[in-house]
């Protein structure tokens, strides 16, 4: 997202909490009471639905598997870490068509 949408997104959120008398420390507060089971999920339905995989199986999940859908579906897992590859460097210093038409047929 960039900057401009960003900023125009927290402008209108701001004017909404305002419009219904949220204040920010309303908002920290729920996002903190938070179930620490929501933030240790393993399996998540599309519904938001979620089990940690402890204790007994929930009703919507044992729907979904009695309707033949596999529970390796739902499990959520850890996202990648990226590798960032270092970019090459290339040297113009011995490059024979540099500050040529040729060199800059390419530019758009």
């Amino acid at each position: 997202m960039d900057e401009r949408k960003r900023d125009s997104m927290i402008a209108y959120l701001r004017h909404r909490m305002e419009e219904f008398g949220i204040k920010p420390e309303d908002l920290a507060a729920v996002l903190a009471s938070e179930p620490v089971a929501e933030k240790n999920a393993r399996y998540r339905s599309a519904t938001g639905d979620s089990w940690d995989g402890q204790g007994e199986m929930p009703q919507w999940l044992k729907q979904a598997i009695s309707a033949g859908q596999s529970i390796d579906h739902f499990e959520l897992s850890a996202p990648p870490a990226p590798t960032l590859q270092p970019k090459k460097r290339v040297d113009w210093k011995n490059d024979p068509f540099a500050g040529s038409p040729l060199a800059r047929s390419n530019e758009h």
